[in-house]
């Protein structure tokens, strides 16, 4: 799956990410608690420079900013980008945004105490040498002993079982109700999958059918810490949902001091 087109999934998906949820703003608040509390634990209590490297429109930059944290957004998509700046403003806070590769991060180096990569947004990355690019980057812009956050799929256990599609997630609109769901198509070497993105909106009584396509890696825990740990990160710590109670595994990591 080519950048271009990886792009051009965040960029449809932009104007309609929000009606995956429920309430977007409940899930800006709930997730900037869980994310800011690993914040707390591991740096103070701030406020923190924050780089949100994959911030689509915003769900966990507008959050971490409200709740006083100095927050800049970056993103593949230049559409998702600038929703992301339009809505922080609309909800009285400011998110600097860059449209920018995490492969290719525009920052200066150790202009942030904390590098958040949210939302599944990583396994976009197919390669070892992408993969490896991208987090030697975020090193790059965290200060020495500044926090990596990344949030992905539990993909130990999916790597196993391959399902071929996720759950119906249901959302209310003025409308009606929004249902999006995902198809997985596994590839042969069994870690990364097509997915078909799926949204059915209503629209006086028929629905709007929107199909977006891109590619993922299922990257299993391991895989990751291994490729974490390369990078130049310690500390490295798995915070399962049942642990943190945020909806996907967080890894957390410290950059290692570049005196060591």
């Amino acid at each position: 799956m080519s950048e271009h087109s990886v792009r051009n999934f965040y960029d449809e998906l932009a104007h309609e990410y929000h009606l995956m949820f429920r309430d977007w703003d409940a899930s800006m608040a709930y997730q900037a608690e869980i994310l800011g509390g690993l914040v707390r634990k591991s740096l103070g209590a701030g406020p923190h420079a924050v780089l949100d490297c994959s911030c689509g429109i915003g769900t966990q930059a507008i959050g971490l900013a409200l709740a006083g944290h100095q927050v800049v957004g970056s993103d593949l998509s230049p559409v998702a980008a600038a929703r992301a700046a339009a809505e922080a403003a609309a909800r009285g806070t400011r998110v600097p945004v860059a449209a920018a590769d995490m492969r290719q991060l525009p920052f200066r180096e150790s202009s942030f105490d904390v590098v958040l990569c949210a939302d599944n947004s990583l396994p976009h990355l197919l390669s070892e040498q992408d993969l490896r690019a991208a987090l030697l980057g975020m090193r790059r812009v965290l200060r020495d002993d500044g926090l990596l956050m990344i949030t992905v799929r539990a993909y130990d256990e999916t790597r196993q079982t391959r399902p071929t599609a996720t759950p119906p997630q249901v959302s209310e609109t003025r409308d009606g109700q929004v249902i999006t769901f995902q198809l997985w198509h596994w590839h042969e070497d069994g870690e990364r999958y097509d997915l078909e993105h799926f949204q059915l909106i209503p629209a006086e009584n028929t629905w709007h059918v929107r199909v977006r396509r891109s590619t993922s890696w299922a990257l299993t825990s391991p895989q990751l810490t291994e490729f974490v740990t390369e990078a130049g990160f310690t500390n490295i710590t798995w915070h399962s949902p049942a642990s943190s109670g945020y909806y996907q595994p967080v890894l957390t990591a410290r950059r290692a001091s570049s005196t060591q």
